[in-house]
C-alpha cells in the first residue's frame, strides 16, 4: 500500500540546541544593520511568519521574501558546523527513517517551516538527508502558514515520483500546529512529544496518536502501516 509519510525536523527528527533560533537572529541582524530585540517565535510557524513576526515587533516594514529568504540561506549555511557540534538527531530516528526509506510504495519526505535551503542544512549535518526524498518535501517558502504546505507536498510527490493523488498522507511532528495542518487536510498524525509540547498538550489539540519519542522502530513503523492500509 502507498503512503506519503512528512517527517517535521526540528525537535522531531533533530535537536538544534539553539542554533535555529540564531540563524533567524543572525538573518534579521543581516537585513535590518540591528539585533533583535529578542528571539524568534518558532513553534511550528513557517519562516515566512517567523520573520515577518520579527519585523513587525521591531517596529520595521518586511523586506521582499526573496531578500530574507537569501539572508536566512547564508546565515543557516555559515552553521552547518555549529549545528553538527552542538545539536544531534533525536534517539530512534535513524532507524525509523532507515525502515521508511525502503519501503518500495512510500514516500518519506519532510514537510517544515524551515526554507529548503535550512532544511538540509538540519538534516544534513546528521546525515538524515539520505534518508529523506527531500525533492518532494515542503517547505516553509512554499506557504504561509502550514496546512498549505500538505498541499505542496502531495503535488510533488505525484509530478516527480508518480504517486496516486488518492494515497493517503501521515505528517511526523511535535507541535499542535503539525496536529492543525494534519486534521484540517484530512492527513493522519503521529505527534511526538519530543519538543516543548506535552503528550497531553497533543491529545487536546486532537492528535489521536501521540508518542514520547521515535525510539520504538516497529511500533511507528507498525502506526504507518495502519495508515498505508486505510
Amino acid at each position: 500500500m502507498g503512503l506519503i509519510v512528512l517527517w517535521d525536523i526540528d525537535h522531531t527528527l533533530i535537536e538544534n540546541s539553539g542554533v535555529s533560533k540564531e540563524i533567524y537572529a543572525a538573518a534579521f541582524a543581516a537585513l535590518a544593520g540591528t539585533v533583535p530585540s529578542g528571539p524568534a517565535r518558532t513553534e511550528g510557524r513557517t519562516d515566512r511568519l517567523i520573520m515577518r513576526d520579527m519585523f513587525q515587533r521591531e517596529g520595521l516594514s518586511e523586506l521582499d521574501w526573496a531578500t530574507v529568504e537569501a539572508a536566512l540561506a547564508s546565515a543557516g549555511e555559515e552553521r552547518l558546523h555549529e549545528l553538527s557540534r552542538r545539536g544531534a538527531a533525536l534517539p530512534g530516528v535513524r532507524d525509523v527513517l532507515k525502515a521508511a526509506s525502503v519501503r518500495e510504495a512510500w514516500v518519506s519526505s519532510v514537510l517544515t517551516g524551515n526554507i529548503a535551503a535550512n532544511a538540509r542544512v538540519k538534516v544534513s549535518a546528521f546525515g538524515l538527508d539520505l534518508l529523506l526524498d527531500l525533492a518532494v518535501g515542503a517547505y516553509g517558502a512554499d506557504a504561509l502558514q502550514r496546512p498549505g504546505l500538505v498541499a505542496v507536498a502531495q503535488e510533488r510527490a505525484q509530478r516527480l515520483r508518480g504517486v496516486r493523488d488518492d494515497v493517503p498522507v501521515v505528517l511526523v511532528g511535535d507541535t499542535p500546529r503539525d496536529v492543525e495542518a494534519a486534521l484540517t487536510t484530512g492527513s493522519g498524525i503521529i505527534a511526538v512529544a519530543s519538543g516543548v509540547h506535552s503528550t497531553d498538550e497533543l491529545a487536546a489539540a486532537g492528535a489521536p496518536v501521540v508518542l514520547p519519542d521515535l525510539t520504538d522502530t516497529a511500533h511507528v513503523l507498525g502506526i504507518l502501516e495502519s495508515f498505508a492500509a486505510r
